[in-house]
């Protein structure tokens, strides 16, 4: 059987870092076959039966895809046909679920994965979407009335409102396909008619336009060494995807930060009274998970922070699962694997998932699924320090909570003043899913909870 690289999201063209395996070799489920880096993290593709390696298809420095056949596996007996069975049902099952026409969606997602990689990428991946929208228009003309456009003319100005649209049908399904308004587009055929091409114009200068703003306000480049002796060191592929993801989403989330203090010392006591039995189960019992865990039940109370927006943004996506990522600092940057229904794990399943998933990120050993479907993210400063700070929204999320260092503060209890462990949050939000007063109340509940862990129960 040929294995072949898994869901890897929206990544693409992922470098192999890593051979585990070379022909000969005996592999049992799920060891490692290769190692292969993503934008994000990197992650091992592991063997989905046992048996014995026959070839492997890739070289270190590959750059593939998901479908790309890696490894030609001859499974044990008895395996090889339990992995033929569910390869052919998946296979049904995708078949079934596939619309008739894969084409435009496919260009699509590639026009929307182009917006951070400059003008030059987006234009070419949006000639694609044309050219697949301009096929279908082509299949659908020559199976109905093999209607086209080929007459050449001048161009003119757009419509006046009400004016009649004279274009084809072909021209028009192109149109309904991009998106794109009839009455605007100027046309070049014959007595102002609308041809194909001039749909295609329209779309491109529509492009470059909405991105020259973007290019007058880039930064300038300079040359630094004019000013001394420097250094250029590149970012690392997580980092520089990181840094656009960043961009995106700080130029398109309308960014607003709650801030707030929690006083978590009858909480800090509860953990601390827990090491002994965090030792003997052989994890590390920190402020983190209890913190998740109170997450879980105020995002249950308040569901608009557990959705994103459609693409519209004429809707509220609201999700019925809950699916927590952490931010984690690692030596290629900064990675957020997620845990999947954390809303259903008790505190010691998500200290214990926390301190695998971190080990991954930081080996660079985190699989697809560990790092896609976040639903909620908490970036944590823990001991580093800091008494605030701004997170940015983990688009499409539209929320995440900033944690910062625990310090002791004096607090008047209303006769004397006593020493507090005070925690610093920071909850930023997309305001076009938000509203101040239901953060303000995110935020009261989910300080409640901190203050008083036994509410939990209730």
């Amino acid at each position: 059987m040929d294995v072949r690289i898994p869901d890897i999201g929206d990544a693409q063209d992922v470098e192999v870092i890593e051979l585990c395996v070379a022909a000969g070799d005996t592999v049992a489920v799920n060891d490692a076959l290769i190692v292969i880096e993503s934008d994000k993290a990197s992650m091992e593709v592991p063997a989905p039966v046992a048996g014995t390696v026959q070839e492997v298809l890739v070289s270190l420095g590959d750059l593939v895809n998901e479908g790309d056949a890696i490894v030609v596996l001859e499974a044990v007996q008895g395996a090889a046909a339990d992995a033929a069975g569910a390869e052919e049902t998946a296979q049904e099952v995708a078949d079934s679920a596939a619309p008739a026409d894969a084409t435009v969606p496919q260009a699509a997602e590639q026009e929307r994965g182009a917006e951070s990689d400059g003008l030059e990428k987006l234009i070419g991946e949006l000639d694609q979407l044309i050219d697949s929208a301009d096929a279908g228009t082509k299949s659908g003309a020559q199976a109905g009335h093999g209607a086209t456009d080929t007459t050449a003319g001048t161009p003119h100005e757009s419509l006046a409102p009400g004016a009649k649209v004279y274009a084809g049908p072909a021209t028009r399904r192109l149109a309904r396909e991009l998106g794109v308004d009839l009455a605007q587009v100027p046309g070049s055929g014959g007595h102002g008619r609308i041809v194909k091409d001039d749909v295609k114009a329209f779309v491109k200068q529509s492009m470059v336009a909405e991105a020259a703003p973007a290019r007058a306000t880039a930064v300038p480049a300079i040359d630094f060494s004019r000013f001394g002796e420097v250094e250029e060191v590149p970012l690392s592929r997580v980092q520089a995807r990181g840094a656009a993801n960043l961009a995106r989403s700080w130029a398109q989330v309308v960014h607003v930060t709650q801030h707030d203090e929690a006083d978590v010392t009858e909480l800090e006591s509860f953990r601390t009274s827990l090491k002994a039995e965090a030792d003997a189960r052989g994890t590390k019992l920190t402020p983190l998970p209890l913190i998740m865990k109170a997450c879980t039940r105020v995002l249950t109370d308040f569901p608009q922070f557990n959705a994103s927006l459609n693409r519209d943004v004429t809707a509220l996506i609201h999700k019925r699962y809950m699916h927590i990522g952490f931010a984690v600092d690692t030596e290629m940057g900064l990675v957020v694997p997620v845990i999947r229904d954390a809303g259903a794990k008790g505190v010691w399943q998500l200290a214990e998932e926390i301190e695998r998933l971190s080990a991954a990120a930081r080996e660079g050993r985190l699989k697809p699924d560990e790092i896609q479907g976040g639903c909620f993210t908490i970036s944590s400063l823990g001991a580093i320090g800091g008494t605030g700070f701004t997170p940015v929204v983990n688009a499409p999320e539209v929320a995440i909570l900033g944690v910062a260092r625990l310090t002791t503060k004096p607090v008047w209890n209303g006769e004397a003043f006593v020493p507090r462990s005070i925690l610093p949050l920071s909850l930023s939000y997309d305001h076009r899913a938000i509203n101040g007063a239901e953060a303000g109340r995110f935020m009261a509940a989910l300080t409640t909870l901190l203050a008083d862990f036994r509410r939990l129960a209730l």
